[in-house]
């Protein structure tokens, strides 16, 4: 048994699992699938609702994959994918560190996902019990790879959607009415 592996892939995949269900299902204080879609046609990935259904299934599915340790380098690929998303779409602009809301953890959870590509998941784990060898410097940079063209494809799809219909102009309201001065309060000559 390999506990160190087991550890790794139970914390960044279970965080991953929660990540995708707050963007799937709004669970754990997550915003749900309509309001990220929202969010996500603000960072200009259009249409909003279907990028953040797909990120949602990559962070859990790929999560999930992770923690059982399951076609390990496929899963790596895709939660690099939204990984590189996120630095180009929201941190890049802030610098690498996280104090300053930028690319730092994003980048130790792609670091990671490959290290697990390249070491495998280790045991106990489904790759394991089928005596898979789909580990290796080969896999993990198959896995990059993967992540940078997923993330590149996100992009591609953004830039070929239309822009967000311009709301239809609103009537202004109607001035409030000044209040004439209270001369009752004030005494008469």
């Amino acid at each position: 048994m390999k506990p160190g592996r087991l550890l790794l892939r139970a914390v960044v995949g279970g965080y991953f699992i929660g990540h995708g269900t707050q963007k799937l299902f709004g669970w754990f204080g997550g915003h749900g699938l309509h309001a990220t879609g929202q969010f996500f046609e603000n960072l200009g990935l259009r249409p909003g609702k279907r990028h953040a259904m797909a990120a949602g299934v990559a962070e859990a599915g790929g999560g999930a994959l992770l923690v059982l340790g399951a076609a390990t380098p496929l899963a790596a690929g895709v939660l690099t994918a939204t990984m590189i998303t996120a630095i180009i779409r929201v941190h890049a602009k802030n610098g690498p560190w996280l104090t300053d809301q930028g690319y730092e953890y994003n980048l130790v959870l792609i670091a990671a996902v490959l290290a697990l590509a390249e070491t495998g998941p280790g045991s106990p784990s489904i790759d394991g019990a089928r005596g898979s060898t789909l580990h290796g410097p080969k896999w993990a940079f198959l896995a990059l790879l993967l992540g940078a063209a997923g993330a590149a494809g996100a992009h591609v799809v953004a830039g070929k959607a239309p822009a967000p219909e311009p709301a239809p102009d609103m009537p202004a309201p109607a001035p409030e009415p000044v209040a004439a001065p209270d001369d009752a309060a004030t005494p008469s000559a």
